[in-house]
């Protein structure tokens, strides 16, 4: 990277140090080694951590994810990063031993139905044997195939979409915990168009959800499985961490800032550079700014600049997220445990949305006589579940894990994870809000921003992001 002493030198500061500020400030610096661009790169993190909600811990021989375990390989920007930074020999897919996940049905697990995809089938012969649904439930649902896709182009809730499609009872046996698995989230206020458009396309297409997944399936290698498609998440050797590590360890040393907490952002027209304003009344003067926080932070630090900017992005809701890996010995679990995991229905009344048999769904994360879940604490169950002390949380945990898999006694590891506002949610209108934002920051030379607030809340989408916010940033200065 050119000396930052250099007089001709611009000043770049990424604000925010999760996947997305990481990987910002990663492909700044990677650009002005490789065109020699002068250049200057700063990442200021308020905390004295970085990676957000990504973190692994390793004790008793035991991989415990503190936030996400794995990433989907079909938006290919997350794998390519791998690619990039030299750690794609360390992917692991997930094992081949069982395909399968449960749905919690009259508190029994119960295989998802060979060939469902997240609310409707491909494969007409498991559905009609799934005790999931009841024989007025399938009908409905069969009703896919005879009833006209929707005319209007306007924006649609998920619940909306599922119930007028396939029926309230997929919608509620089915649908809605495979989205509350993903988004944490009340799916009669997220926008289709802005989580799921697949199947906004599917309708549009094929005039039937059931329909085009039908005809989709014949050029996949997933005949076999139920639920979530597992042959395309991905995840690292040791853990999620490994992504971190290495985006940290390729960013000069000097470069990184933790501890740094910036409280708001000035435009100087006249100079056509920007001010940091950072901790106690510290101050650096920047040419390129990308912002990639949670967006209602970005709208307190940008708020003098623009206050549209600011309140539209005040109007995105955030939720929280509660995750408690459990380590058991394989004899204190009565289930064979022969799938990947379960998700559980909010209509049967339990505290956790759902829990992945993490030892199982990935090789190498505990010693063979070990048993590792991780259970998602349904935040909705309670008002005030996200406050409630880590052994209240537990004990929440366990009455229903040792209810659905027959535990005795108490795990052998555990640790709790909260991250309080921590998932953008999309509601209905989001396309339009984020195409508002993006106008507006069009406007605004030298400044961009990142993260899950946009174009989707996984891993991958938060590298594009911040890709993209890269992209804009040298557009701007033409560098």
């Amino acid at each position: 990277m050119t000396d930052p002493n250099n007089p001709n030198a611009k000043t770049a500061v990424v604000i925010g140090g999760g996947i997305s500020g990481l990987t910002a400030c990663y492909k700044l610096v990677a650009e002005s080694r490789e065109r020699d661009l002068p250049l200057c790169v700063k990442l200021f993190e308020a905390s004295q951590y970085l990676g957000g909600v990504i973190g692994t811990i390793k004790q008793n021989g035991v991989l415990m994810e503190r936030g996400p375990d794995a990433f989907i390989s079909t938006k290919p920007w997350a794998r390519d990063l791998c690619q990039e930074i030299g750690i794609a020999d360390q992917l692991v897919g997930t094992t081949n031993r069982y395909r399968r996940s449960f749905v919690i049905h009259n508190n029994n697990l119960h295989a998802t139905p060979q060939g469902f995809y997240m609310m409707a089938p491909s494969m007409i012969v498991p559905l009609v044997r799934s005790p999931i649904f009841s024989l007025k439930g399938k009908l409905r649902m069969a009703m896919d195939l005879f009833l006209p896709p929707k005319d209007s182009d306007g924006d649609e809730s998920l619940e909306s979409f599922v119930v007028r499609r396939l029926g309230r009872e997929v919608f509620e046996r089915i649908a809605q915990p495979m989205i509350g698995g993903i988004y944490a989230a009340d799916p009669s206020k997220l926008s289709l168009r802005s989580t799921m458009p697949q199947f906004h396309e599917m309708e549009q297409q094929y005039g039937s959800v059931i329909r085009a997944l039908m005809a989709r399936k014949k050029n996949s290698d997933q005949q076999d499985t139920s639920g979530p498609r597992y042959s395309l998440f991905l995840s690292f050797q040791s853990g999620m961490q490994t992504l971190v590590e290495e985006l940290n360890r390729q960013i000069p040393e000097d470069s990184i800032f933790t501890g740094t907490k910036v409280n708001q952002v000035e435009f100087q027209p006249k100079k056509n550079r920007w001010v940091v304003d950072f901790n106690q009344n510290q101050y650096i003067e920047a040419d390129l700014v990308c912002i990639a926080l949670p967006a209602f932070h970005i709208a307190e630090i940008i708020k003098s600049v623009s206050p549209k900017i600011s309140d539209l992005l005040g109007s995105i809701s955030y939720s929280s997220s509660i995750t408690v890996n459990l380590a058991f010995r394989r004899e204190q679990i009565g289930h064979p445990l022969d799938g990947m995991g379960f998700v559980v229905p909010a209509v049967e009344r339990k505290s956790i949305l759902a829990c992945s048999f993490s030892s199982v769904k990935f090789d190498n994360r505990a010693p063979d006589n070990i048993v590792l879940l991780r259970a998602f604490v349904d935040l909705a169950w309670e008002s005030d579940i996200i406050d409630r002390s880590e052994k209240q949380i537990i004990e929440l945990v366990l009455r229903d894990l040792n209810t659905l898999l027959g535990i005795r006694g108490y795990p052998v590891d555990v640790l709790v994870s909260k991250y309080d506002n921590a998932i953008a949610q999309y509601y209905l209108g989001h396309l339009d809000r984020v195409g508002q934002i993006e106008s507006e920051v069009a406007k605004l030379p030298g400044l961009a921003f990142a993260g899950n607030a946009f174009h989707g809340v996984g891993i991958p989408d938060c590298i594009n992001s911040a890709e993209k916010a890269v992209a804009k940033l040298l557009r701007d200065f033409d560098l």
